[in-house]
């Protein structure tokens, strides 16, 4: 007996066992690594999305509510450490992609539909209020790396502009968290508010448009915005706004190029340059080229909006609220002012230029 057991140790294993041996290692280390925290995100992403459908909550995009699901998890339940990996690979790779899938979203038709004139007030306004928040930012000190996220998110494109604007920033999980709060909040107030004023300041459906689209926040509050004035200021909001996301390109190459001439770092380490970026551009040219079929072209939206999510609901569970309490009222005072200065700014431009 004793001989036989020898025998049967000596027979060299198979192929086929060795390959499945290898898999069922593959498989514990993926779940021992990224995979529990991906389901722990997922999780949030779907209660961010079923939140959105209820009545009260439908303002907010699920986006914005995949931050607040995340942080109040995180910072009531606690963050459990096998999760950690995941939720870094959903936060970094996850959002990069989210951010070159958008520009299907975009083509360059789309941005000259507004004219040229819309082109440049859009420019401007977007040029002057990250350089008026930031400066801002330094004359009343806010962390650096806190006002560009603001200056970014109130410039270009609420909360998807910051999650690109931080990926060369390299801000905090927190000062992220705080940014997206700070622009959702005036985000929807001139959402709700904007519209009120169109006859005040005595806009048509175009002027009103283009100031929508120039100075509002995120796309959806634009589009919310634009369309309770009528079809046709609803699509020139559109338009004019989506002229702004596809500066967020040039945008994030600049201040890509600042952190890494800025860097000091000792080991010589330097900011990646944002590469996403470039396939965003690479995308929205294919997008102009190529005629999507409608069906693709939404399957490819819905991809982008639940990674955008799934990428945030990763920064709400990193973010800690005594972190956030820290910086005080002064961000969101910046915040306020450029959310003022950029409609002011805007709305000068399209009714005197």
């Amino acid at each position: 007996m004793s001989s036989a057991i020898h025998i049967a140790n000596d027979i060299p294993t198979s192929p086929i066992s060795a390959d499945l041996a290898a898999g069922r290692k593959r498989l514990d280390s993926a779940w021992n690594g990224i995979i529990p925290g991906i389901v722990l995100v997922a999780m949030i992403t779907a209660v961010a999305f079923s939140a959105h459908n209820v009545s009260g909550f439908a303002l907010f995009s699920p986006m914005i509510l995949a931050v607040v699901a995340g942080t109040i998890y995180s910072n009531v339940l606690g963050l459990p450490a096998h999760a950690k990996a995941g939720i870094a690979f959903s936060q970094k790779r996850l959002l990069r992609f989210a951010i070159v899938l958008l520009g299907f979203q975009l083509t360059f038709g789309q941005v000259s539909g507004i004219g040229l004139g819309g082109v440049g007030i859009v420019a401007a306004t977007l040029g002057a209020t990250f350089l008026f928040t930031v400066a801002l930012g330094k004359l009343i000190g806010v962390d650096a790396k806190l006002a560009q996220l603001i200056a970014a998110g109130t410039s270009i494109c609420g909360a998807s502009a910051i999650v690109a604007t931080n990926i060369v920033t390299g801000a905090r999980d927190e000062d992220v968290t705080y940014a997206v709060a700070a622009i959702t909040l005036f985000g929807t107030i001139a959402m709700l508010g904007f519209p009120l004023l169109a006859p005040v300041f005595g806009l048509d459906q175009h002027a009103f448009g283009l100031w929508a689209g120039a100075s509002i926040h995120e796309v959806a509050q634009v589009i919310g915005a634009g369309f309770q004035n009528g079809s046709q200021a609803g699509e020139t909001a559109t338009i004019a706004k989506l002229t702004r996301v596809a500066m967020l390109a040039p945008m994030v190459i600049a201040l890509g190029v600042m952190a890494r001439r800025g860097s000091s770092d000792a080991s010589g380490a330097r900011p990646p340059m944002p590469w996403f970026v470039v396939a965003f551009v690479a995308v929205v040219a294919l997008n102009s080229l190529i005629a999507i079929p409608a069906q693709i072209h939404s399957a490819i939206a819905l991809a982008a909006q639940i990674m955008l999510t799934m990428g945030l609901a990763a920064m709400g569970l990193q973010a800690d609220i005594s972190g956030l309490r820290s910086r005080g009222l002064r961000p969101l005072m910046l915040a306020f002012s450029a959310f003022i200065f950029i409609g002011c700014f805007s709305l000068m431009l399209v009714k005197f230029v």
